[in-house]
């Protein structure tokens, strides 16, 4: 019987990408799964999706940056469950933008989503994680540890998300709740080559590919997805994918010069 079988799971961001992808990973495995994301269109054809693959899920109606739903959405599942085995935080978005012209409203607008996201899921799954020893699985990006050029408020976000999840392991750990950091390169998208097409206007040509022009691979969101299942039943403290961008961190670190020689030459 795999891990995952008859435990209760959400997925913020549910609908689409790499959310889609983890919870087509735990209907796999036969878990309960609830996604959650803003759109009603895509949530249910992300329902029938994985309704034709065999896996029923149940749909919410969320956006993370309002605390009335936030709490609607985990006390349904838990009136529907009666627990929570697994949250997992990946609502958010990246940006393009020069920081230098990126507002503070901007700024204001991005960390509401990217971080206070986060924070208002955890808040809401944490105690009920508690009595189960449950899993918080925090979204974050290889711009949680580094930065791009032209990615505007973006890492600024996602470097808080990495301190938050930090401070979440310290504390909850030792009362039995596993926190996990996933920091991601690019994931494989169908409009990668277009999405920034309207943010990227006046920009360095860069600016436009995914990562911000960073020479990664893309991730397949299924390959990552079960790194993340695997990693949160061997309860590791973080994933980074590809494993060789620990070095660039460890070098930047160290030598913040050489970090930043290092990702000028390995970007476009």
């Amino acid at each position: 019987m795999s891990y995952w079988h008859d435990k209760v799971a959400i997925v913020t961001g549910g609908s689409a990408g790499l959310g889609l992808a983890i919870a087509q990973s735990l209907g796999q495995q036969r878990a309960k799964v609830v996604i959650a994301a803003r759109r009603e269109e895509g949530l249910e054809r992300a329902r029938m999706h994985l309704k034709a693959l065999g896996y029923p899920v149940v749909t919410e109606i969320v956006d993370v940056t309002q605390d009335d739903d936030v709490q609607r959405l985990v006390q349904n599942t838990l009136d529907r469950y009666n627990r929570l085995d697994l949250m997992v935080n990946n609502a958010g978005r990246s940006m393009r933008s020069e920081v230098i012209g990126t507002t503070p409203d901007q700024f204001r607008e991005l960390m509401e989503l990217n971080l206070l996201g986060v924070v208002r899921c955890s808040q809401a799954a944490v105690p009920h994680l508690l009595s189960t020893g449950g899993h918080l699985v925090n979204i974050g990006s290889l711009a949680s540890k580094s930065v791009a050029p032209y990615l505007g408020a973006y890492p600024a976000t996602k470097f808080a998300v990495a301190a938050y999840t930090h401070q979440l392991r310290l504390e909850l750990a030792p009362q039995g709740v596993h926190v996990l950091l996933v920091c991601p390169g690019p994931i494989h998208r169908e409009d990668s080559e277009t999405r920034y097409s309207i943010e990227t206007s006046g920009l360095p040509e860069q600016a436009k590919q995914p990562g911000a022009g960073v020479r990664v691979r893309r991730i397949k969101a299924h390959d990552l997805s079960e790194k993340i299942l695997r990693a949160c039943r061997r309860r590791q403290p973080e994933v980074v994918v590809p494993g060789k961008a620990r070095w660039l961190f460890a070098i930047s670190q160290l030598a913040p010069r050489c970090g930043d020689w290092l990702l000028r030459r390995f970007t476009r």
